[in-house]
């Protein structure tokens, strides 16, 4: 791995993104970090600006972007239900001319490029674990297709690419993936639970909370899409990366309590449109091709995210209402 290339990260202000920037300046890389701040924040970055390695660009993917760099991760879109719901029409549009133009540029440079796609490809799995030959149960017309059918045709372009261009490719299918700098109101399960139960709000599980989702820290995240990078070219993908570890909704909601030390209560109430019942990934293939593993286990990772939003909430954070 040379330490003097140049990467480019869109999405680079977002959750995930800002992990990776930090990792990638660890790495001793010079990293453009691009991004709308639609649903990103500078402040995820802030701690990085004072790098020299670090150049921080506002820009919209959907809209060509002309540079010379020499690897591309593509991260660029709303990830939350609340949020890429908001603006639907923007968020297939961030998937889908996104990722042409991300190609276009990586094609004109003839360098490699990452796409972060997701474990929505498989929607409301009919099978589980879902591995990555499983071609998914989606609704093409419900209200989270804007954000499933988005990166499927992401995965389709880059995988067309590559067919039609001899473009280094790689697709990653990232599954729920939580930890510090998560928006607080970007209504994942993860935030949600936490915030509610540091206010002494009570906590909201959707229908009974038997569904059930696999929970993989960010460090662990981060670090297989650095792995896969570094892959030879004829490794493509695409390649789940997520915790095979599954826990209920309610597992989680009782896990949070007891680790806030909060007098919160579970309620119910209805179960959202399309929402998975199940949510596993089988890893077979990040163990077998990049060695990889999660390393974090669920406890260790929400202690860590608990003090991230008490800190927030500590400081008055602007969108987060004060403890009661």
């Amino acid at each position: 791995m040379a330490i003097d290339k140049r990467v480019l990260v869109t999405g680079g202000a977002g959750f995930l993104g800002s992990h990776l920037c930090e990792r990638l300046l660890d790495r001793g890389q010079d990293v453009l970090c691009v991004d709308n701040f639609f649903t990103s924040s500078r402040r995820n970055v802030a701690h990085l600006l004072d790098n020299k390695r670090m150049e921080l660009m506002r820009h919209d993917v959907t809209f060509p972007l002309y540079v010379e760099v020499d690897e591309i991760y593509n991260l660029a879109c709303p990830a939350s239900p609340v949020h890429y719901q908001f603006d639907p029409v923007q968020t297939t549009k961030t998937s889908v001319i996104g990722a042409i133009n991300m190609l276009g540029l990586a094609k004109r440079l003839k360098i490699r490029i990452l796409q972060a796609s997701t474990s929505e490809v498989y929607g409301d799995p009919e099978l589980h674990p879902q591995p990555e030959s499983y071609w998914g149960h989606v609704n093409p017309v419900g209200l989270r297709s804007c954000y499933d059918e988005g990166k499927r045709c992401a995965e389709t372009l880059f995988f067309d690419y590559r067919r039609q261009h001899k473009l280094p490719v790689k697709v990653v299918r990232i599954f729920n993936t939580y930890g510090p700098r998560m928006h607080p109101n970007d209504g994942r399960v993860v935030s949600n639970f936490i915030v509610q139960a540091l206010r002494g709000d009570d906590i909201t599980i959707y229908g009974d909370g038997a569904q059930s989702r696999s929970f993989c820290y960010v460090d662990d995240l981060v670090e297989a899409m650095l792995r896969m990078m570094d892959t030879p070219d004829d490794v493509t993908g695409p390649i789940n990366i997520g915790n095979p570890n599954e826990f209920t909704i309610r597992e989680l909601a009782e896990a949070v309590i007891e680790l806030t030390g909060t007098k919160s209560r579970i309620i119910s109430a209805p179960l959202p449109s399309d929402d998975p019942r199940q949510r596993q990934p089988d890893i077979g293939k990040a163990r077998d091709v990049l060695g990889w593993e999660p390393l974090v286990q669920l406890r260790e990772g929400l202690t860590k995210t608990i003090a991230y939003f008490d800190g927030l909430l500590s400081e008055g954070h602007a969108g987060l209402p004060a403890r009661r």
